[in-house]
């Protein structure tokens, strides 16, 4: 259906998409198709916080455990183990609503198209947390999230490959009638010298496959329609998590290992008097 520029067609869950693997339905979960928002560039995202309103946490679906994270050349890791599967845990810490355009690989997790802030995402309502389980098919199903080898990617199979390997979140506020103060502008996550630092130890690691986000079984997530307005063009939070296999996270340093200990050095006296032999 064809709708004017300034109309903004939305999308709402009654409930978080839920597997049949130890996912619990969450409340609070609403999809946004901002369609006037759609030929905003994704360059306005430079400088913007990485913490805000909106938590992360990368859910295993098999045990329904968070995934450990780690702080490497300022950004966070996570291990991916190929084909497992795990879904996006966001929980909403305001008092108010929240639009999240959610990126896996660089793909819009919603629309299929490659991502940028302005497209379409999920609301949340204040205090709220959903489980986002998969590349959204319609409004009642996803396809699942799960850790792949490269060829199998959602991304590499249609054709984007070179972003796999990495979580992303813009997320924007409500537009209110008043006025709002200005979110103050950081430094990105990853720093120019991190960015080199990570390039450093990229070179000097071993050669590992890629690993990526697959698009698997059909998972049920109903969703409707709902209104959100940006109060802003530019996201007040930008969050991004790389994965990669546990191999290749030992080899860039991300995880780090146990110094090992120095073997026992001989000593001339050891006792003070002769045992006997066994």
């Amino acid at each position: 259906m064809v709708r004017p520029a300034s109309f903004f067609a939305n999308l709402v869950a009654s409930s978080c998409a839920t597997s049949r693997a130890n996912l619990r339905p969450r409340t609070g979960i609403r999809l946004a198709l901002l369609l006037a928002c759609a030929s905003l560039a994704s360059s306005a995202c430079a400088g913007l916080p990485a913490n805000g309103p909106v938590s992360l946490a990368v859910i295993e679906t098999a045990s329904g455990q968070a995934l450990p994270s780690w702080q490497r050349f300022g950004q966070t890791w996570i291990e991916g183990r190929p084909q497992a599967r795990y879904a996006l845990r966001l929980r909403n810490d305001s008092d108010a609503r929240v639009l999240v355009v959610v990126s896996v690989d660089g793909v819009n997790v919603v629309t299929g198209e490659t991502a940028a802030p302005a497209q379409s995402g999920y609301v949340l309502a204040p205090r709220a947390s959903a489980e986002i389980t998969g590349w959204r098919k319609s409004l009642q199903e996803t396809a699942a999230f799960y850790f792949s080898e490269l060829p199998e990617s959602y991304a590499a199979r249609t054709g984007r490959p070179d972003n796999v390997g990495v979580i992303g979140l813009a997320v924007f506020t409500e537009a209110v009638r008043e006025p709002q103060p200005a979110v103050a502008p950081r430094a990105a996550e990853a720093t120019s010298g991190a960015m080199r630092e990570e390039a450093a130890a990229d070179r000097a690691a071993p050669a590992q496959k890629r690993l990526g986000t697959g698009h698997g079984e059909r998972l049920d997530s109903p969703t409707t329609y709902t209104e959100f307005e940006r109060a802003s063009s530019n996201p007040v939070q930008l969050t991004q998590w790389r994965y990669e296999r546990r191999a290749r996270l030992l080899a860039l340093g991300v995880i780090p290992q146990p110094r090992p200990r120095p073997p026992m050095a001989p000593q001339a006296f050891p006792g003070s008097f002769v045992p006997d032999p066994s």
